[in-house]
């Protein structure tokens, strides 16, 4: 009976289905995506990764970091995911993909006062830019041969940079920006890109988790629970 029993703990300890596999999913404070009340994390995005995570029936967490080490995390990290992340042909091959938690047109913006114009983006290479580091935004504004940047560690940084003057212009989501310029003096200036926007996650996670999760998201955009999210944060979505 003695033999017995040390040889089930032994086999349960070697066995990787005895313990329950556990989801890290990393984000950004970039509201009303994702952001701090209080000590509990929020958003229209964190709100669908609780939701999804929840249906598929799979342990995760939700951790809030600088963009740039989320990123890094599910680069590098089994089990680990970060949203919500642009989905781009240079990103594509990097990450396997639950997507569209929205799908999004980035623009430029400016403070209404700052006197800014810029009919297109070969005009607005001309002022300072600030972005977050290893945010999409930065390789895109590079691709398109911006050379005057300011990289700051997160989104509310940059926006307090443009606020203050610091800087001439910002990317954000459009779908954001509708909300934001009802409470801050702020006017879009060019379109800079147009993307789905998704959760990128280790380019070895599990296949049957990503296709349980990807199930649920669809479930929730197919019975209108990620249109009424995005209602209750104030956001309109594009259908």
């Amino acid at each position: 009976m003695k033999r017995l029993l040390v040889f089930i703990l032994l086999s349960l300890t070697a066995s990787p289905c005895a313990i329950a596999a556990s989801v890290t999913l990393a984000t950004e404070e970039y509201p009303p995506f994702s952001y701090r009340d209080g000590k509990t994390i929020k958003g229209a995005s964190v709100e669908q990764v609780e939701k999804l995570m929840t249906d598929a029936g799979i342990d995760y967490k939700i951790e809030m970091m600088p963009w740039a080490r989320a990123y890094n995390l599910a680069q590098t990290t089994p089990l680990s995911c970060v949203f919500t992340t642009a989905h781009n042909l240079q990103r594509d091959p990097m990450f396997r993909w639950v997507e569209p938690l929205l799908v999004d047109r980035n623009i430029l913006i400016t403070r209404s006062d700052s006197g800014v114009k810029a009919k297109d983006l070969e005009e607005a290479k001309q002022y300072t830019v600030g972005t977050q580091r290893e945010d999409y935004t930065e390789a895109t504004l590079k691709d398109n041969g911006f050379v005057k940047l300011d990289v700051a560690t997160d989104f509310n940084a940059t926006l307090r940079k443009l606020l203050n003057g610091r800087i001439d212009m910002m990317p954000i989501s459009e779908l954001y920006f509708d909300k934001l310029k009802t409470e801050q003096p702020l006017e879009k200036v060019t379109v800079l890109s147009s993307q789905p926007m998704g959760i990128a996650c280790e380019r070895n996670f599990p296949s049957d988790l990503l296709t349980k999760m990807q199930a649920a998201l669809d479930k929730l955009i197919a019975d209108g629970t990620q249109k009424a999210i995005f209602a209750k944060y104030g956001l309109n979505s594009a259908d």
